[in-house]
């Protein structure tokens, strides 16, 4: 698809970035860990991923940003089985928190973490001083659900609360602006 786009219309091959939510996400890291040459950074949302982060081979640090709601009814924030009742398939979830220092130390970052309160309801961790410029931040909405962080919210009783203190797209351009595919 990235060659067709390319092909037929005048992009950047330095700017090419995935992101998704739920499924859409664990699509994200899932390109980051097979096309690292061609993706410069990835965003998730309540990524749906159940693969540890040794799945990846690819060796080049991918600049990587996501949020996740400590109070995902589908996606549990501690790890554990998919909570969708209306799906028959039950993958079980790595501990967000974990799978993101996975994915840090993947990126060769320093181990600890910079973490800040962004508002009441959103807790920013990063990790910096990674190889490649290619830092790690993990946007933890407390009390959040399996939802899109100022987006328009899907029904609560579904999903949980969507937190309006922070604009995932925003922020999400923000990053990629900021990480443009390196050459080696």
């Amino acid at each position: 698809m990235i060659d067709t786009l390319e092909a037929a219309y005048n992009i950047d091959p330095a700017r090419i970035y995935a992101d998704g939510m739920s499924l859409g996400g664990g699509m994200a890291f899932a390109l980051s860990c097979t096309l690292s040459d061609r993706v410069a950074a990835i965003g998730m949302v309540a990524a749906a991923q159940s693969l540890a982060t040794g799945w990846c081979t690819d060796t080049r640090p991918v600049p990587m940003m996501t949020f996740h709601g400590d109070a995902d009814p589908i996606v549990p924030y501690d790890g554990g089985p998919l909570g969708d009742p209306f799906n028959p398939v039950k993958p079980v979830y790595p501990a967000v928190r974990d799978w993101v220092a996975g994915w840090a130390q993947r990126n060769g970052c320093a181990a600890s973490p910079v973490e800040s309160t962004i508002a009441a309801d959103v807790v920013r961790t990063e990790y910096l001083d990674c190889a490649e410029d290619a830092p790690v931040v993990l946007y933890t909405l407390l009390g959040g659900g399996h939802s899109w962080p100022g987006g328009k919210p899907p029904p609560e009783w579904r999903v949980g609360a969507t937190t309006t203190s922070i604009d995932a797209t925003s922020e999400l351009w923000a990053f990629f602006r900021e990480h443009p595919l390196r050459q080696r």
